[in-house]
C-alpha cells in the first residue's frame, strides 16, 4: 500500500479549507483518511497552518510520500 500525505478539501463553495491527511494513494481526494495530521486555511492573511509534526514524522518514517503542496507547507513550518 503506497501512502501519501496530501490535502483533502473541506469548506463551502469559494471558501476552501484543507486538512493535511495521510491516505492510501489510490483513495479519491475526499475519501476516508488514515489519519488527520493538521489543517491549512488559505483564506486568511497570512494563511493559517497547524501541523502535528510528531504524526507527520511517524508517517514519513513509515514510507509515506508528501505531495508537492504539502512538502512546501511542511518546509515553511520547520
Amino acid at each position: 500500500m503506497a501512502t501519501k500525505i496530501r490535502l483533502t478539501r473541506m469548506g463551502s463553495k469559494k471558501r476552501p479549507f484543507y486538512r493535511i491527511v495521510a491516505m492510501d494513494s489510490q483513495t479519491r481526494r475526499d475519501g476516508r483518511a488514515l489519519e488527520i495530521l493538521g489543517y491549512y486555511n488559505p483564506m486568511l492573511n497570512p494563511p493559517d497552518v497547524k501541523v502535528d509534526m510528531e504524526k507527520v514524522n511517524y508517517w514519513l518514517g513509515q514510507g509515506a510520500q508528501p505531495t508537492d503542496t504539502v512538502k512546501a507547507i511542511l518546509k515553511k513550518q520547520a
